[in-house]
């Protein structure tokens, strides 16, 4: 069972979806769903012995076309309604111990092109309002499958948080007339302190308004909205400074870093397309958790400073 439920004090949809509890769950040793299936082993999600890359739709799905109807009617006050969209999984590599820090560049080439593909056929379907492409890694994240591997939800709305984004970008374009990121860039390349990495057409810095100690932002110099806007190009662009920060990451603690990394595009003119990876860690040995103001209230505490970070990761 999946279903959208209206959360009135937030202004946002809740999913429901009682089916998760039955997804895998750090499978047996030996066995991983996402690895290719072998001639005369177990079935795997991907019915081949090999692959490049390979996509499918989430078999536990918090959002699926056709929708099933809702188990509740709702009200005007709290309505439900079908959660009418798509899950998917991107695989990365058919190596199960891979990252994608380690993969080729030339592999991580042809994601950023699984990426575009995948984005331009969800964002074109008519129930679609917005398409989320992620990657949640490591287990302090909360991942049980340690196979490589990201996800895209399609949703038939668009996220609160997502929406509040739209609309501080919106506001900054019709007020001033230039794009909030192209101004936000230009401070923080004038700055340059908080600067990890840059290329002729990309940038990675450790934002000025960082949340988490080690948050990182990918983004293009000049103004791209989504992966659509992309040509080959760009793509590779995107795919070298992608592999850049996840190595940076990685040799920060000595350890393979866990982290949620986001993609945030739209259709509109005024959007600019950033990749956000926010990594757990504070220290090697120290978590940055969610506690009451950030979790309750949303609003985050930084015991860190962005100019000191990034010039840890840049220096790596």
């Amino acid at each position: 069972m999946s279903e959208l439920r209206w959360h009135p004090f937030l202004g946002e949809w809740v999913v429901t979806a009682t089916h998760r509890q039955e997804r895998t769950f750090f499978p047996p040793e030996g066995f991983c769903p996402l690895c290719p299936t072998k001639p005369g082993g177990p079935p795997t999600e991907i019915p081949c012995d090999n692959y490049e890359i390979a996509v499918f739709e989430n078999k536990f799905p918090s959002l699926r076309t056709p929708p099933l109807p809702p188990e509740v009617g709702g009200s005007d006050l709290i309505p439900a309604r079908p959660s009418d969209g798509v899950c998917e999984v991107v695989c990365y590599s058919p190596d199960h111990d891979a990252t994608l820090a380690g993969l080729p560049l030339r592999q991580i080439r042809k994601l950023v092109r699984v990426w575009r593909d995948r984005y331009i056929d969800l964002i074109a379907r008519p129930t679609v309002r917005y398409v989320y492409i992620f990657e949640n890694k490591g287990k302090e994240i909360g991942v049980t499958l340690s196979h490589p591997h990201g996800q895209i939800y399609a949703y038939p709305f668009i996220p609160r948080a997502i929406g509040n984004r739209l609309d501080a970008e919106r506001r900054h374009f019709e007020r001033r007339g230039t794009r909030l990121a192209q101004d936000w860039l230009a401070e923080e390349t004038k700055d340059g302190r908080r600067v990890v990495w840059e290329s002729d057409a990309w940038i990675a810095v450790v934002p000025t308004f960082a949340r988490y100690p080690y948050e990182t932002h990918l983004a293009p110099k000049s103004h791209v909205p989504n992966l659509r806007a992309l040509d080959d190009t760009g793509l590779d662009g995107l795919a070298e400074g992608l592999r850049v920060v996840t190595q940076k990451l990685d040799r920060l603690f000595g350890f393979s870093m866990p982290y949620i990394m986001s993609l945030f595009q739209h259709e509109a003119d005024y959007t600019w397309l950033i990749v956000e990876l926010n990594p757990p860690y504070r220290t090697a040995d120290k978590l940055k958790y969610l506690a009451g103001s950030e979790a309750a209230c949303g609003v985050f505490i930084n015991d860190t400073l962005p100019e000191e970070t990034a010039a840890r990761l840049r220096a790596l």
